[in-house]
């Protein structure tokens, strides 16, 4: 089993990265780390954006993990130009037969802040995985 872990925190080494590799102890996986990579905002178009090889990582893989801190309620940055990136790029069901799981971590997520995450999880992902 192919598992890629998409690390969507400024910090590599920090407790984002912690929480996958207790989760995923024992497992091989490999770390894609989203710093690494420049991937721009919806809208914009420049020669040197890597986000097709986000993608391409993601189809190769049977399990993708995608970690992000909570920063002010929301998700990472990162991992919101990804997610939004999606549309046009990954056709509808493009990533279906994938098993999609999301790792939060943050000082203190509250249920709503986590209801409003789910629900544009949802929304953004349920025709293309």
């Amino acid at each position: 089993m192919n598992i890629l872990f998409i690390n969507g925190s400024p910090n590599k080494n920090g407790n984002t990265a912690a929480l996958a590799k207790e989760l995923l102890k024992g497992k091989t996986y490999e770390t894609l780390n989203l710093t690494d990579y420049k991937i721009y905002s919806y809208g914009q178009q420049f020669k040197e954006d890597q986000l097709d090889e986000v993608i391409s990582a993601m189809k190769a893989a049977d399990v993708v993990v995608m970690g992000s801190p909570l920063y002010w309620h929301n998700i990472c940055g990162s991992v919101r130009n990804v997610l939004d990136r999606f549309y046009g790029l990954v056709e509808n069901g493009e990533l279906r037969g994938r098993k999609l799981y999301f790792l939060f971590q943050g000082a203190s997520p509250e249920k709503w802040i986590l209801g409003i995450i789910r629900m544009k999880l949802r929304k953004d992902l349920r025709e293309r995985c």
